[in-house]
């Protein structure tokens, strides 16, 4: 659903990226490193290594470490494939920050790698912070967002209406762009943003759990296996 949404959102944003990230004769671009942490927007180049092509906005999920020690973040899976180029919404001069390198779109969740000498990742955006990862939030706890564009919101849990073990059902006001937003019961992670139903701000918001993101990416021991939130 969120695809269909964000791409017709990019297709009127990539001219504005385009400038942004060519630069004008009288820009000039912050000297410091971008600083993205759950719930900060993402631009997604929709072809790898070209500017001008059709562009995406997301939300960040999370970023930390993996087990080798590498800088990853997480995001929905419908918001790029590997190889596409991830960009700071709030600092777009700042050039590429990283790369999409794996993406499930059963699951919607995609796994990104930063360079570390071109971000400063943090665990406080807004108003939400993460401090650890948790399993699914469950009827009536209340859960919170931070998406990149309607920020903070929060409403309360269905749980897993479908009993599928994956998704968790809640009524958060999520919008397009919000795709990939952190989900929080206080400041643990328990899910990601990946749709809603119907009509936005209305209908409920529909999410994949964290502890089935982390144990797929786990089972490949590839990038972000043993991720760790900062």
């Amino acid at each position: 659903m969120f695809r269909k949404l964000a791409q017709a959102a990019g297709a009127v944003f990539a001219v504005a990226l385009s400038a942004a990230l060519l630069g004008s004769g009288t820009a000039v671009a912050d000297p410091g490193r971008p600083v993205l942490g759950g719930g900060s927007g993402l631009i997604v180049s929709s072809e790898p290594g070209r500017m001008s092509g059709m562009a995406i906005q997301c939300t960040l999920t999370t970023i930390g470490h993996d087990r080798a020690g590498r800088l990853v973040g997480l995001t929905a899976g419908h918001c790029g494939t590997p190889g596409h180029e991830v960009y700071s919404e709030q600092d777009p001069g700042a050039g590429t920050l990283g790369r999409f390198v794996y993406s499930n779109q059963e699951l919607d969740y995609a796994v990104l790698q930063f360079d570390p000498g071109r971000v400063t990742p943090v665990n406080r955006v807004g108003n939400l912070s993460i401090t650890g990862v948790g399993g699914p939030a469950q009827f009536p706890n209340i859960v919170c967002k931070e998406g990149r564009t309607t920020g903070n919101t929060c409403g309360i849990a269905y749980g897993d209406i479908f009993a599928s073990s994956i998704e968790t059902w809640s009524q958060m006001c999520v919008m397009e762009g919000d795709s990939g937003a952190p989900v929080v019961v206080g400041s643990t992670l328990v899910g990601m943003v990946n749709a809603y139903l119907a009509i936005a701000c209305f209908g409920p918001e529909v999410g994949t759990n964290m502890s089935t993101i982390m144990g797929d990416i786990d089972s490949r021991a590839g990038v972000g296996s043993g991720f760790r939130p900062i």
